[in-house]
C-alpha cells in the first residue's frame, strides 16, 4: 500500500524518498486505519486529548496533549523523554486513541503520564535525521567491540534519542551477559549515554522485518500488535510433522501463524473420540492409528494385526465407546468399516484447453527397431530394380522374404 505521494516512473516504483517520515503514514507498518476521521464529534463533546506517537521500527507510545496542539497525522512533534526529549511521529488521533490504549491495558488518568511538549522545529529535525544516519555504522562497530570482549551476545539495532543524548542498543542473548565493561568501551568511543535493552528473538524480528516462507513480509512486523505463546501441541493438533526447519520461523522460534487456525482445529476434534481411547469388540481390540479431521474419519487396527487398518466414521467409533460403557462389544469392525465407501473415481478437467492429458500415457517404441526401418526404406528408394547390376551370389544364399502371404488374382496367368 503506498501514500499518495508515491508514483511510477517506466513502470517501476519510485517512492516519495521520505525516509519514514512519509505525510500520510501509509508507507510504515502496524499502521491503524483512522476511519473515524470523516466524521465529526457531537455537540459538545471535546476531541480525546491523548496521541499516539511512532518512532523506529514500529515502537509506539502514547502522549498526552496538554497544550491542547491541533495534530494530525504524520506531524513531528518533540515529546517528553526521561532526560531531554524524544522525537516522532503522530500515527492516530481521537477517539481510537482510546480504543488502543483500552486495548493495552494504558491508563488514562495518570498524573506522571508523559507529554507532547510541542512540534519539532526545523532544528529538531536536523538534530534527529544526523542521529539517525550515525546508527547503521555505529552498529557494525558496536558488534565489532562485543566480538573483541567474546561476549555471546548479538546487537541487532540502535536507536537514538531524538535530541541525540542517548542511544539505545536492542540485543539479544540465549543466557544471561555481563555487558559492563562494554558499556565502558561504547560510552568512550560513541560520546553518548548508553542503554542496553535486551529483547526477544520474536521482537527482534519484529524490528528488523524479512520475508516469511510463505513469501509475505513477517506477520510480527506488519499487523501483530503482540506476540503469543506458541507451542508445540499447535502443530500437533494440526497433525503436522514436528520438523523444525519447516516449523521455525526467521527469529528460529515457533512460527506464529500455528495459533491462526488453531482454534478451528480444537472446535473440530470436539466430535472425535481421544486417540488412546481402545475399541473392545469380540474380535479383538483396536488401537487408533490415524485421523482425519477433514473428512471425519479414524483408521484402528487390531492389537497383533498392526498392518491392516479399518476406516470408520466418527460416529461409528463414538457409538463403539458407548457400547463399550455398558459392557457391550460389537462383532468387529469390518462390518463397519464396509459402510464407509470410497470414491475412488476422480474426474480431471482440461485445464490444458485442446491438448489432451492423457497424451503422454502411451506406451513408447523401441528406438533401434524405428532407425533400422528407416535406414531400410531410404536404401530401397535410392536403388530401383533397374538400377540394381545382376548378383553373382547363389540363390540358395539369398533369404527368402518372411510373412509373404499375397496371393495372385488369376489363377491361370500364375500358373503360365
Amino acid at each position: 500500500m503506498a501514500c499518495a505521494s508515491c508514483s511510477t516512473k517506466d513502470g517501476s516504483p519510485k517512492g516519495c524518498k521520505n525516509n519514514g517520515t512519509c505525510g500520510t503514514d501509509s508507507c510504515n507498518k502496524l499502521t491503524v486505519f483512522d476511519w473515524l476521521a470523516n466524521m465529526s464529534l457531537p455537540n459538545g463533546e471535546k476531541p480525546f486529548n491523548w496521541v499516539e506517537v511512532r518512532y523506529k521500527n514500529g515502537r509506539k507510545e502514547y502522549y498526552h496533549n496538554t497544550e491542547n496542539l491541533t495534530l494530525s497525522i504524520g506531524d513531528i512533534v518533540a515529546t517528553q523523554a526521561k532526560a531531554g526529549h524524544d522525537i516522532g511521529m503522530v500515527t492516530l488521533t481521537g477517539e481510537l486513541v482510546r480504543v488502543q490504549m483500552k486495548r493495552k491495558n494504558i491508563p488514562e488518568n495518570v498524573e506522571e503520564a508523559l507529554k507532547i511538549y510541542r512540534k519539532a522545529s526545523q532544528k529538531d529535525i536536523d538534530i534527529w535525521s544526523a542521529a539517525r544516519d550515525k546508527e547503521e555504522p555505529m552498529k557494525v562497530r558496536a558488534r565489532q567491540f562485543a566480538i573483541d570482549l567474546k561476549l555471546q551476545m548479538k546487537i541487532s539495532d540502535i536507536e537514538f534519542q531524538g535530541d541525540a543524548s542517548k542511544a539505545t542498543f536492542y540485543y539479544t542473548a540465549e543466557e544471561r551477559v555481563d555487558f559492563r565493561e562494554l558499556i565502558k568501551v561504547f560510552a568512550r568511543e560513541f560520546r553518548t549515554r548508553i542503554e542496553m535493552k535486551q529483547v526477544g528473538f520474536r521482537q527482534e524480528a519484529a524490528r528488523l522485518g524479512g520475508i516469511g516462507s510463505c513469501g509475505r513480509e513477517l506477520c510480527c512486523s506488519t499487523w501483530l500488535t503482540d506476540f503469543r505463546s506458541v507451542s508445540t501441541s499447535a502443530a500437533r493438533y494440526q497433525q503436522l510433522s514436528l520438523n523444525p526447519q519447516k516449523l521455525a520461523g526467521q527469529c528460529g522460534k515457533l512460527k506464529c501463524c500455528l495459533n491462526y487456525e488453531l482454534d478451528t482445529y480444537l472446535d473440530a476434534l470436539k466430535d472425535f473420540p481421544k486417540t488412546d481411547t481402545k475399541l473392545y469388540t469380540e474380535k479383538g481390540t483396536a488401537v487408533c492409528q490415524k485421523t482425519d479431521i477433514f473428512k471425519g474419519h479414524m483408521w484402528y487396527a487390531y492389537e497383533g494385526e498392526w498392518m491392516n487398518w479399518h476406516k470408520i466414521t466418527t460416529e461409528q467409533a463414538n457409538e463403539i465407546i458407548e457400547l463399550n460403557k455398558q459392557k457391550k462389544k460389537v462383532a468387529s469392525l469390518e462390518e463397519y468399516a464396509s459402510d464407509v465407501v470410497e470414491d475412488t473415481k476422480t474426474e480431471f478437467e482440461n485445464v490444458v484447453g485442446q491438448d489432451s492429458l492423457t497424451r503422454f500415457d502411451g506406451p513408447k517404441g523401441n528406438k533401434k527397431r524405428r532407425n533400422n526401418r528407416r535406414k531400410g526404406n531410404q536404401g530401397r528408394k535410392k536403388t530401383g530394380p533397374k538400377d540394381q547390376a545382376p548378383s553373382n551370389n547363389k540363390p540358395n544364399q539369398q533369404k527368402p522374404r518372411k510373412n509373404n502371404k499375397r496371393k495372385p488374382q488369376n489363377s491361370k496367368n500364375a500358373a503360365k
